[in-house]
C-alpha cells in the first residue's frame, strides 16, 4: 500500500501496524489512568487549568481509543458491500476526535471567561504536584508513540500530536501553581487554561482540516496531479490523458484511475505496463486503473471532455476498452 513509501523504514507493513496497535494501547491505559486522577485533583484543588489538561487528556484518550477501534476495522476483510473493507473507518476517527476537541476547548472557553471576573481560590502545591505527575504520564505516551509509525499515518499523527498538545497543557498548569503558589495570582489559573484551549483548537483544526480533505477525496498533498499528468502523456504513444483522478483511501493507501488515449495501430499492453511503472516507482501509487483507449472510443455523450477529468459515467459504458488493474 505505500505506506512507507520514500522513507528508510526496514520493517514490514504488518510489523508497523502491530507496533502501531500495541503503542496506541499502552499509551491508552497511560493516558486514561492519569485522566481520571487530574479529574479528580482539578475538582479538590478548584483548578480550571487542571481541568483543561484533563479535557485534553480525554480528547488524548478517546482520541488513542477511536485510533483503536479503527486499526481494528481496517484489518476487517473487504466485503462486495465494502470493496475497500473499513479502511476509511481511520479518517473517520480522525473526523470524530477533531470535533470532540473543538467541543471541549468551547467548555474551557466559557468556564474561563467566567472565571477572568472573580478568580477563585486554588489550592496550588496539589494542584502543581497532579499536573507534573501528569507531565510525567505525557512524556511516557510520547515516547511510546514514537516508536509506531507515526511519521506516516494520519491516525498515529493525531494521537502523538494530542499529547505533544497535552505536554504543553500539563507546562501551563505547573507555571499557574508556581504563579498562584508564589504571588497569590489566582487569575492566572483561568488565563493558563485559555492556553491550553487555544492549543487544542489548533490541533483539532489540523486534523480536522486532513481528515476532511480526505473524506472529500482531495488530491493526497504529495502529489501534483499536474505532474503526473505529464508524465504519463510523455509515454511513448500516448496522445492524450483525460479523467484523472487521484485520492487516499486510508492514511498511506493512495488510489488512482485515468484514461489514456493511444495511437490506433499501437499495441496497448506496453504503454498500460509502463504507466503502471511509472505510477508505482515515481509516485508510489500501486492501486491504478488504467483505461487504455483509442481513437474509436467516442466520449462525447460519456461528458468526459478532454482534459476536465469529471466523467462520472464511464462506468456503464466501458465494457468494451481494455481495462487493466494493479494491485501490489
Amino acid at each position: 500500500m505505500g505506506l512507507h513509501h520514500g522513507h528508510s523504514h526496514d520493517h514490514g507493513h504488518n510489523h508497523g501496524k502491530g507496533a502501531n496497535k500495541k503503542a496506541l494501547l499502552t499509551s491508552l491505559i497511560i493516558t486514561t489512568t492519569f485522566l481520571i486522577i487530574e479529574v479528580i485533583g482539578g475538582f479538590l484543588t478548584n483548578s480550571l487549568a487542571l481541568l483543561s489538561d484533563a479535557g485534553h487528556m480525554l480528547s488524548d484518550s478517546s482520541a488513542l481509543f477511536l485510533s483503536l477501534i479503527a486499526m481494528y476495522f481496517a484489518a476487517r476483510p473487504p466485503s462486495a458491500a465494502r470493496t475497500y473493507g473499513f479502511s476509511r473507518f481511520e479518517i473517520l476517527a480522525a473526523l470524530i476526535n477533531g470535533a470532540t476537541l473543538v467541543l471541549i476547548s468551547v467548555y474551557i472557553f466559557w468556564e474561563a471567561i467566567e472565571r477572568l471576573a472573580a478568580p477563585p481560590e486554588v489550592s496550588s502545591l496539589s494542584m502543581m504536584g497532579i499536573a507534573f505527575i501528569g507531565l510525567l504520564a505525557n512524556i511516557a505516551s510520547a515516547f511510546v508513540l514514537m516508536r509506531g509509525d507515526y511519521k506516516n499515518n494520519l491516525n498515529m499523527r493525531s494521537a502523538f500530536l494530542h499529547v505533544l498538545g497535552d505536554m504543553l497543557g500539563s507546562v501551563g498548569a505547573i507555571v499557574a501553581g508556581l504563579l498562584m503558589w508564589m504571588f497569590g495570582w489566582y487569575i492566572a489559573d483561568p488565563i493558563i487554561s485559555i492556553v491550553v484551549g487555544v492549543l487544542i483548537i489548533i490541533s483539532a483544526w489540523r486534523v480536522t482540516k486532513d481528515s476532511i480533505h480526505v473524506l472529500m477525496e482531495g488530491t493526497p498533498s504529495a502529489i501534483n496531479v499536474q505532474e503526473v499528468e505529464a508524465s504519463l502523456g510523455r509515454i511513448a504513444g500516448v496522445t492524450d490523458v483525460h479523467d484523472l483522478h487521484i485520492w487516499t483511501v486510508t492514511s498511506g493507501f493512495d488510489a488512482l484511475t485515468v484514461h489514456l488515449q493511444v495511437e490506433d495501430e499501437l499495441p496497448s499492453y506496453p504503454v498500460l505496463q509502463e504507466a503502471l511503472h511509472l505510477l508505482r516507482d515515481q509516485y508510489g501509487i500501486t492501486h491504478a486503473t488504467v483505461q487504455i483507449e483509442n481513437s474509436a472510443v467516442r466520449h462525447d455523450e460519456l461528458l468526459c471532455q478532454v482534459g476536465t477529468g469529471h466523467d462520472h459515467h464511464e462506468k456503464h459504458h466501458d465494457h468494451d476498452h481494455n481495462h487493466a488493474h494493479a494491485h501490489e
